[in-house]
């Protein structure tokens, strides 16, 4: 037992010494330990029923595979490890292990918990005897469902489900035995009959708006997935990493159980962001690879929301990835797609997908030694995208992750320009891009003095572009300094060499670059999802 859970169990039985001595009840103890190791420990109430009552995980099993074989059902396969999981809160039991859980402790499944109503249709509560001697009493469950019930045990335990389900039953066969029946026949059909149709209906319509997620929890995810996009200019990539992959798992798992369509709506969007900006942080980790099995989980979830602006944007980012790492022809035709995905709504893709086709058209020309057409084409891109930013609403100007801000949009304006061989335009659009910028988006801001050290370098100043460059990097921290932020500079190094050949202050700003890589630990995404 580590130190932590040493100190849990400690306080726990203090307080369970304390209560038994005042003759509390166990569930009265129970609430007690959840409010005092919840906060420190993160104590969950069915953990702090356990301990309230002075058992071991083993001491549960036990008692849960009793109730098992008494109601005449195969052991079940519940150990130590599962029930932790359910105590940790990084599972949730089912309907059967929930109900002989709360026959166990003797409590409905919102004491432990759980909100949902137990699959048998009957209090658990223990019949209070008073003081010491209910303490003391071993912990007992109702009589097996159907079981007749014992003396002052209350009414025996029925799935009312399953019993509506036989009265129809019944009906039916006596239908059918005696021929058809009409309407006025149906209208003879006793009270029992409509009873359980009601009932069945009923049960239908919890089934529908029943949820395991709050709207509290679900506004507080999709508050934290707003704030990761505001971080992911300014956060070390890795460190911000393991808080999206927190999030996403949290997001998952609410997504393994049934939710009524508007939650499940919800969830989705959110996972297909969260998907998403985990694949821009691995673009900038330079894992092309992970980056694409990211988008290509963040297109699924998009898919299940209908929203066709949220499928735009996810295409969108998808496109770069091929736009840095691979064939700007791939990146091209996905930033077309997304393109058409957005249509005529006002959206962040309208304005990023243009963007990104005008990027790859300027890489596609420099390749092909500038053609005319490709590079009209490539302005023409650029005239659309400053169109729909326009029409964005107030909110996705400023959001530079899920959205897309006028400072990026000067920037990729002026990126376009420089590998269209357009310097002096291009210098004086990406200093008015800087302008833009304050303290936030360090990424972006690196990268547009990598493409004004590119636009020395094309006007023949070798010096003020292997300056600007290590300036540029020298600027951001180490944790900062992920394989997209150093890309520009090994181009700038390469085309240096290749135009100009190898010299002292090359070699220089090339340990620079050496020095200043950071990588992703193979460990942190061992477990990821």
């Amino acid at each position: 037992m580590s130190g932590r859970q040493h100190r849990e169990t400690e306080i726990a039985r203090r307080i369970r010494a304390r209560g038994l001595a005042a003759g509390r009840s166990l569930a009265e103890i129970a609430e007690e330990i959840h409010n005092d190791c919840g906060p420190q420990f993160g104590t969950t109430r069915i953990k702090a029923h356990r301990l309230s009552h002075g058992v071991a995980l083993a001491d549960v099993i036990e008692q849960v595979r009793a109730l098992f074989e008494r109601d005449g059902k195969a052991v079940p396969g519940i150990g130590e490890t599962l029930l932790s999981a359910y105590e940790s809160g990084m599972k949730r039991p089912g309907p059967e292990y929930l109900h002989y859980l709360c026959s166990v402790y003797r409590v409905e499944p919102l004491a432990l918990g759980f909100e949902s109503p137990c699959i048998c249709g009957h209090g658990h509560l223990a019949e209070s005897g008073g003081g010491d001697q209910e303490q003391d009493r071993p912990i007992t469950s109702p009589a097996p469902w159907g079981a007749p019930a014992p003396s002052g045990a209350g009414t025996p335990p029925v799935d009312g489900g399953e019993e509506d389900e036989n009265v129809l039953r019944r009906t039916l066969l006596r239908l059918l035995a005696g021929g058809t029946v009409g309407v006025a026949g149906l209208k003879e059909l006793n009270e029992e009959v409509l009873g359980a149709v009601e009932n069945l209906r009923r049960r239908m319509d919890e089934t529908m708006v029943t949820a395991t997620v709050s709207p509290a929890m679900l506004d507080q995810w999709e508050q934290a997935t707003s704030g990761f996009g505001r971080q992911y200019m300014n956060t070390p990539p890795v460190r911000l990493l393991c808080d999206v992959m927190l999030e996403f798992t949290a997001v998952r798992k609410a997504l393994d159980r049934r939710q009524p369509v508007d939650v499940q709506e919800r969830l989705c969007r959110m996972a297909a962001q969260l998907a998403g900006l985990s694949g821009m942080i691995m673009i900038d980790l330079g894992d092309q690879r992970m980056a694409r099995s990211f988008f290509r989980t963040g297109r699924m979830a998009a898919d299940e929301t209908g929203d066709r602006a949220l499928r735009a944007w996810v295409t969108a980012r998808e496109a770069l990835v091929p736009l840095y790492y691979g064939d700007p022809r791939e990146a091209l035709m996905l930033a077309k797609k997304s393109r058409d995905l957005a249509g005529h709504t006002p959206c962040a893709a309208r304005t990023m997908a243009p963007v990104v086709e005008a990027r790859a058209l300027a890489k596609i020309a420099g390749v092909n030694g500038s053609r005319h057409e490709v590079v009209e084409q490539a302005k023409r891109a650029l005239h659309r995208a400053r169109a729909a930013f326009q029409q964005m609403n107030d909110s996705d100007r400023e959001d530079p992750a899920f959205g897309y801000t006028e400072r990026q949009l000067y920037f990729y304006q002026g990126d376009v320009l420089v590998k269209l061989g357009q310097t002096v335009e291009a210098d004086v659009i990406l200093q008015q891009a800087l302008d833009k910028y304050t303290d936030e988006d360090l990424l972006d801001q690196t990268l547009i003095r990598f493409d004004r050290a590119m636009c020395r370098l094309i006007d023949g100043d070798v010096e003020a572009a292997l300056k600007l460059g290590q300036e540029a990097i020298e600027l951001v921290d180490k944790d900062y300094r992920t394989d997209l932020l150093l890309k520009p500079a090994y181009d700038l190094a390469k085309a240096i060499r290749a135009k100009y050949g190898d010299s002292a202050p090359l070699q220089a700003f090339c340990e620079v670059i050496k020095q200043s890589r950071v990588t992703i630990p193979p460990e942190l995404l061992r477990d990821a999802g």
